[in-house]
């Protein structure tokens, strides 16, 4: 994969960047750390600009972010609620679970977008809770751009700062991935038992 990701970056250049970046939010196993430290070191050997990297992959990052916002918006509240009529007896889950979780959302739903643009295939992800919850649009779109602006010049700059070696960042990356993954894991498993032990005090 990273040699088709890499050859489709320097054939269509700025063009190719935010295709693969918007393809690479709606479908995260393409990893934009391969992407954007690629497109940082295509700066040193061709006519691409640093810049023009960054702008390209933000461009091509809220455009896949608004298309998994639509998905959002089609699955809504409303429709999470009739899933939680039908099945929610199994889950263990009630309506008042599904608007406390959207209210949540609601007050901090931006700072989250903002945050999650820096996390491993979260960043991609957390458009999806964001359309469901109705967030609105315009903010949506600013708190996306500022986060996924940071994460590309960082990881762009450091591209364009290693040259020709700038496939050690990747080993770098694989571990900073991974402890993501791992607090994520304590995360869920912490939330799980804590639902368990809500529900059963419930009942």
């Amino acid at each position: 994969m990273q040699n088709w990701i890499t050859d489709f970056m320097e054939h269509y250049g700025y063009i190719g960047i935010a295709l693969i970046i918007a393809l690479e939010n709606v479908f995260p196993p393409i990893p934009s750390e391969i992407i954007l430290p690629f497109g940082g070191f295509m700066t040193t050997y061709t006519s691409l600009t640093l810049p023009g990297v960054i702008i390209a992959a933000t461009i091509g990052s809220v455009l896949g972010a608004i298309i998994l916002y639509a998905i959002g918006l089609l699955i809504d509240v409303n429709r999470l609620e009739k899933i939680v009529d039908r099945w929610g007896h199994i889950l263990r889950i009630k309506k008042e679970d599904i608007h406390r979780v959207d209210a949540w959302f609601d007050k901090y739903g931006m700072w989250t977008v903002l945050f999650c643009r820096m996390i491993p295939l979260v960043r991609s992800l957390i458009s999806i809770p964001a359309g469901m919850s109705n967030m609105k649009f315009g903010l949506f779109v600013l708190f996306t751009t500022i986060g996924t602006l940071i994460w590309n010049i960082i990881l762009v700059s450091v591209g364009a700062a290693l040259g020709a070696s700038w496939e050690s960042i990747l080993s770098f990356m694989d571990v900073y991935s991974l402890v993501i993954y791992i607090i994520l894991a304590v995360l869920i498993v912490g939330f799980v038992i804590w639902w368990i032990k809500r529900s059963k005090s419930r009942n």
